[in-house]
């Protein structure tokens, strides 16, 4: 196997690896009984197809990135792996700990640090820049998503906003 594929296939392990352990923490009865959905929330069957479709585009901006061989990649690729890793520190506190409020500011950070991984791949591989604006799409729902429960179930944003 050419060794350009074998680095895609250790990035697509690398997502799969973050999607697994971010999916490991189900939110169950708060999330599909308890908890009051706003009218934003997508089905689960829409959110598992939805990270699992930035996923892999994540990684194939990432192998992108990686076969330009140069040397500002690993400060580019830094940003996508912390990226990988707040992705599942949200998934712990939104659905694992039922904790909005707290997940709020984290998804508010790893917008801003996907805005600035899509800046350092841009010089690097204008396609990998593109490959990752989905993701960031994704993220800012999320935000928004993230917003609308907490501000819905009586969160302190219920209070201030409304």
């Amino acid at each position: 196997m050419n060794h350009r594929y074998i680095s895609l296939a250790l990035l697509l392990v690398l997502v799969v690896a973050a999607s697994l352990a971010g999916s490991g923490f189900d939110a169950g009865e708060w999330y599909y009984v308890t908890m009051q959905r706003p009218s934003i929330a997508p089905p689960g069957w829409l959110y598992a197809v939805a990270w699992a479709l930035v996923s892999v585009l994540m990684a194939f901006a990432a192998w992108k990135v990686w076969l330009t061989q140069h040397y500002a990649r690993l400060g580019a690729l830094t940003w996508w792996g912390l990226l990988l890793v707040l992705n599942i520190g949200w998934q712990v506190l939104f659905f694992g700990w039922h904790r909005p409020g707290w997940a709020l500011p984290l998804i508010g950070l790893i917008a801003g640090i996907a805005v600035f991984c899509i800046n350092a791949f841009r010089p690097l591989s204008r396609d990998a820049a593109w490959l990752m604006t989905p993701y960031l799409a994704w993220i800012v729902f999320l935000c928004a998503f993230n917003v609308a429960v907490w501000v819905t179930n009586g969160g302190i944003a219920s209070r201030v906003m409304f």
